[in-house]
């Protein structure tokens, strides 16, 4: 119950999902956390429900794609609860399902904005407080599809390759700070984004029954599955790991 206590971290895309998970074991584990979000009505509710709780919580909007919001929401959280430890860029979209040739600019341009130069924005305004700090931990959720690939969602697939390299670059660029930084690489989770993906097929539950079998243990994983991970990852358990993969799939990148 307090693997976290005395951190402090930010969550991007905390409302929903994986990355409400990560925000509710972290704070059982002792951490401060700053939800940020835009579905402003969700994460005021969970910062509200969650603070009631007794747990040190606060709401930020923060679009990932504007840097000035990005600024104002991270250095915010570090003023309310006077520093920042863990940054954990969980914020992430599918985008469109459709082959390379039928994209438009504009619809890649959208999930690179959130899913590539969201992650950069928020390390890049992460990076000083965890130097004041004296130390960090970048938390990055990628991808299977980090690591694999499959006949679909091409931007979603080549957002998710260029997180998990950004992390090992960032890895070596600031461990001589003390901040270390990973990524976390998901099978498929049952999340509002996944169930979104799966409802663009012609027969959602066919789909839904699919997928959970590509992983070798049968089922698709839980949000917890993930949050674990991040709750090790933000804790001092791993500090000798930096630069690393996390694969929480289901064994799906095993065959």
């Amino acid at each position: 119950m307090a693997r976290l206590k005395g951190k402090v971290a930010a969550v991007t895309g905390g409302t929903l999902g994986i990355g409400k998970a990560a925000v509710e074991r972290m704070l059982e584990e002792g951490a401060a956390v700053g939800i940020l979000d835009v579905l402003d009505k969700e994460g005021e509710a969970l910062a509200t429900a969650l603070s009631n709780k007794g747990y040190p919580v606060a709401y930020w909007h923060c679009d990932v794609s504007d840097e000035t919001q990005v600024k104002s929401a991270i250095d915010g959280v570090a003023e309310r609860f006077g520093k920042l430890d863990v940054l954990v860029n969980n914020a992430g979209i599918a985008g469109p399902n459709k082959p390379t040739h039928e994209l438009t600019e504009d619809e890649w341009d959208l999930v690179q904005a959130v899913n590539v130069k969201g992650v950069f924005f928020c390390t890049k305004h992460a990076i000083p407080h965890m130097k004041k700090a004296g130390s960090g931990s970048l938390i990055n959720l990628s991808s299977i599809y980090g690591l694999v690939s499959a006949p679909d969602i091409p931007p979603y697939h080549a957002s998710k390759g260029a997180v998990r390299l950004m992390t090992k670059t960032d890895a070596l660029l600031y461990a001589p700070d003390r901040i270390r930084a990973n990524s976390i690489h998901p099978g498929f989770i049952w999340t509002p984004l996944v169930e979104h993906h799966l409802q663009s097929t012609a027969d959602p539950e066919a789909a839904r029954q699919a997928t959970a079998t590509l992983h070798p243990l049968g089922h698709m994983g839980e949000p917890d599955d993930i949050a674990w991970g991040v709750v090790y990852l933000a804790s001092d358990e791993s500090k000798f790991v930096t630069g690393s993969e996390l694969v929480i799939d289901g064994g799906y990148t095993a065959r």
